[in-house]
């Protein structure tokens, strides 16, 4: 197969979906890898090291989306990209499709096939491809909103680790997934003080008995949160935004403290955190009602050489699956993987962004019946 691995265009996005050395594993399995030029310069990979691994470096993303059968990406596919999308494409990437409608029409009207990262689940439950993101988006989220408190960035002036007869800060965090166990760990390491917030009592047990006792847990709900958060320097919202949640509403926010500042993980607008929008790496402040807020969607970017590492490392199996047995036996076969199938030649099988945007949903082995008898 023809493998297809794009420089990403998205504002302040590094990374890149394959390094060299899982491009050499493509390799010994015959496939051809096709590289935009300079597509991993930021991430500390030259031409010159996929050359070595075997990849055929290219020069024009048109030429990747031409030749190739498989794309290979980090972030959603762009406007940009809409009119080199094909019929028999198979795109494997972070889609993020129940709020991108723009998106979800194009992957839908050119009939493609599209494997959602982020969507592919495990027997536990767990979603594999976006924990390695997940771990370092949390770190990523503590290190810039520590940074964003210092006065030289117009913050309050407080140190993370306090100083001897000086209280530590106050960090409440949103969620005790991965993204947000992670951003507590760091911070109970740096020396602050932390509260969890989560729903789920038995996590928040678990956090407090054995994998984070030096942290404090409070089960989330409006009074509690309006409680925590008006005392906090810094809060991080590592929740995964679902159409109906809000946690902090921009009416809260007047029990915030001045120069307090809230990091939005999810970076969804209007999503867990109401006032939330899109900032990026080079502009990341905004302000709402005169509290300070970051909602970088792609805050692992800011570390593109171990986020690419990890990115890689974590989905070349299911590439190389794909790319060895094709995408509909790969589905098939591969349990975890088919949850991950959201878009089957023009059918839509992620049901989140059917309800999101009112559209049709097919069941994914349903979507694969039809296709296998030439249903559709």
């Amino acid at each position: 197969m023809i493998i297809g691995v794009p420089k990403e265009i998205k504002d302040g996005e590094f990374r890149i979906a394959i390094t060299p050395s899982n491009v050499g594993v493509l390799i010994e399995n015959n496939h051809k890898v096709l590289v935009e030029t300079n597509a991993g310069n930021k991430a500390g990979f030259s031409d010159e090291d996929y050359k070595v691994s075997g990849a055929e470096i290219v020069y024009d993303s048109k030429e990747i989306y031409k030749r190739a059968e498989l794309i290979v990406k980090v972030k959603e596919i762009l406007p940009e990209e809409f009119n080199m999308l094909r019929e028999d494409h198979i795109i494997m990437t972070y889609i993020h499709s129940a709020n991108r409608l723009p998106q979800t029409e194009a992957l839908l009207d050119n009939k493609v096939v599209a494997f959602a990262y982020e969507d592919v689940k495990d027997e536990y439950g767990e979603f594999p491809l976006l924990v390695p993101m997940s771990e370092i988006a949390g770190d990523v989220g503590l290190l810039v909103g520590v940074f964003y408190l210092s006065n030289i960035n117009g913050g309050n002036g407080k140190l993370i680790c306090g100083a001897p007869g000086i209280k530590n800060i106050n960090i409440v965090i949103f969620g005790a997934g991965n993204v947000g166990l992670r951003a507590a760990k760091l911070a109970v390491g740096l020396g602050a003080d932390v509260t969890l917030m989560d729903t789920n009592i038995r996590r928040m047990r678990e956090i407090e008995t054995s994998l984070l006792p030096e942290v404090k847990t409070l089960y989330s709900n409006k009074v509690n949160v309006i409680d925590a958060i008006s005392t906090a320097d810094l809060v991080i919202n590592a929740v995964k935004w679902f159409p109906g949640l809000t946690i902090i509403s921009r009416d809260m926010l007047k029990y915030m403290k001045p120069n307090s500042l809230i990091i939005d993980i999810d970076a969804e607008p209007g999503g867990a955190i109401e006032t939330s929008q899109y900032s990026t790496h080079d502009n990341p402040i905004f302000v709402v009602d005169g509290i300070r807020h970051i909602g970088i969607p792609n805050l692992p970017s800011a570390v593109a050489n171990t986020s690419s590492i990890a990115l890689s490392n974590a989905t070349i199996s299911y590439v190389l699956e794909v790319a060895n047995k094709g995408w509909m036996r790969a589905a098939k076969e591969n349990k975890n993987l088919i949850h991950g199938l959201d878009f089957v030649k023009g059918l839509l099988t992620f049901k989140p962004t059917a309800d999101a945007f009112n559209l049709k949903y097919t069941d994914v082995n349903e979507a694969i019946y039809k296709i296998e008898n030439n249903l559709i």
